[in-house]
């Protein structure tokens, strides 16, 4: 997929609301921390910084990412009813808004998930037309917009493991579109994104996880407009 944008792109996606930047971005954002985090949380905070902090209620960006975490499309008729729907499932939330996040983009959202007794952190920006960019996960920096195959990894921060991986990845024919790697410091805990033009093979992933430096794999497929 080109880097460009097309006209399909200024005009946005088939979508619910009345915004492209303020509900389907907001929708895939929900939807892509739902999946990175591998199941319906059991509770989630929502923080709307800046422009978003001002008109998430109005704009239906709140019914929007709990739309996104129950997995729902950008053109499913119930985000309209998400509120509603979510408490029927049993998913807790509560929004939260910070005005003056000088550092962060105008349309930034932070999904905070729990569940199954572990919990996850995911900053998104939305860019308009429905698109996206994933900038953090757990604190870690990133860069994807999920519009790729896309694998994230945690791993130790040893030697050669970068190697390792885009070795393994291109052996099975995938091409990086592109790979960002963040560290907590050198020689610990690190997380890769790494994004390509087409899926692994089950059979990789589980190669790629079983080295005992990886500490998990999530692989994510293209998620449409």
């Amino acid at each position: 997929m080109s880097d460009r944008s097309s006209i399909f792109d200024m005009i946005g996606p088939v979508m619910i609301g009345p915004s492209s930047s303020h509900t389907a971005g907001v929708v895939r954002i929900g939807r892509v921390a739902r999946m990175l985090f591998g199941a319906q949380p059991e509770s989630a905070e929502i923080v709307f910084y800046n422009s978003f902090a001002r008109t998430y209620e109005g704009h239906g960006s709140d019914r929007a990412v709990i739309a996104g975490l129950l997995d729902m499309a950008t053109d499913d008729e119930r985000i309209r009813e998400a509120i509603k729907v979510a408490d029927a499932q049993g998913l807790k939330f509560v929004f939260k808004a910070v005005n003056n996040a000088s550092a962060l983009h105008p349309n930034s959202v932070r999904v905070k998930m729990v569940g199954q007794g572990r919990e996850m952190s995911v900053l998104g920006i939305s860019r308009g037309g429905g698109l996206i960019s994933i900038i953090e996960v757990d604190g870690y920096r990133c860069n994807f917009t999920a519009q790729r195959q896309t694998l994230v990894i945690s791993a130790e921060d040893v030697k050669g493991s970068i190697a390792f991986i885009a070795t393994v990845v291109s052996n099975d024919d995938c091409n990086i579109a592109t790979m960002t790697v963040d560290r907590k410091a050198k020689n610990q805990s690190a997380k890769l994104f790494i994004e390509m033009d087409s899926a692994p093979r089950p059979l990789t992933l589980e190669y790629v996880a079983s080295q005992s430096w990886i500490h998990n794999v999530i692989y994510l497929p293209l998620i449409e407009i």
